[in-house]
């Protein structure tokens, strides 16, 4: 059985995914760690991002491995463990500029099917749905008010990155700012499938959100 979660930044989307593969026990795959991770390796190898030929020649230089770790995946690039690093802020800031562009998604579309490969796993992203894996058994879309969701990210980039002074309005912006990019790009934008189950999760507990996905899977499932 392959479970597509897809929505915006903030929308609770890994966690659910998280929750989701322990109790169903089959496998997880946050891809949009897979862009933010390419995204980090540009940034590292002090690419310009509207490079577009160099950033086509380091596609292919980039190893990627997704290992886990008690019940953590670790993203890897070349040997080097950069989960927590691909949570900055400025990968989070550039990640929707490179992920925009459809030779990146192409490549990275490729291993995220591959990874769908045995027809089972929970994959988590913007264009699962849509794009990825149109045929997936069951598909949800995530909604939540994007002030809410501001503060869910303003609180995870407090609690990743301590000692950085956060502003609320400025996650609040540049939160908006990757919300129209994501949903008006040219290739691959979010938007939810036709067939997807929409949950507004704005006023909802992740443990209520939790239950209403797990209730409709178990009612597909008989």
């Amino acid at each position: 059985m392959i479970i597509v979660l897809d929505g915006p930044s903030g929308s609770g989307k890994s966690t659910l995914a998280k929750m989701l593969s322990k109790v169903l026990d089959i496998p997880y795959f946050d891809t949009g760690a897979m862009y933010r991770s390419f995204c980090w390796f540009l940034i590292d190898q002090k690419v310009a991002l509207d490079d577009e030929e160099k950033i086509k020649m380091l596609l292919d230089e980039m190893n990627f491995e997704i290992k886990m770790d008690e019940d953590e995946q670790h993203y890897i690039v070349n040997g080097t463990d950069i989960t927590r690093k691909i949570r900055n802020e400025e990968v989070t800031k550039n990640v929707s500029k490179v992920s925009a562009y459809l030779f990146v998604r192409k490549h990275l579309v490729q291993i995220q099917r591959k990874l769908g490969e045995s027809k089972v796993g929970i994959f988590e992203g913007r264009d699962m749905g849509t794009v990825v894996f149109p045929h997936a058994d069951i598909k949800f879309f995530l909604y939540a008010d994007p002030n809410i969701r501001a503060i869910r990210r303003f609180e995870q980039l407090k609690g990743n990155f301590p000692l950085k002074n956060f502003k609320k309005d400025r996650v609040l912006e540049e939160l908006l700012k990757r919300d129209k990019y994501d949903s008006t790009r040219e290739h691959s934008p979010l938007r939810q499938a036709d067939d997807a189950v929409l949950i507004d999760v704005s006023y909802l507990t992740i443990d209520q959100v939790f239950s209403k996905i797990k209730e409709h899977i178990e009612e597909k499932k008989s």
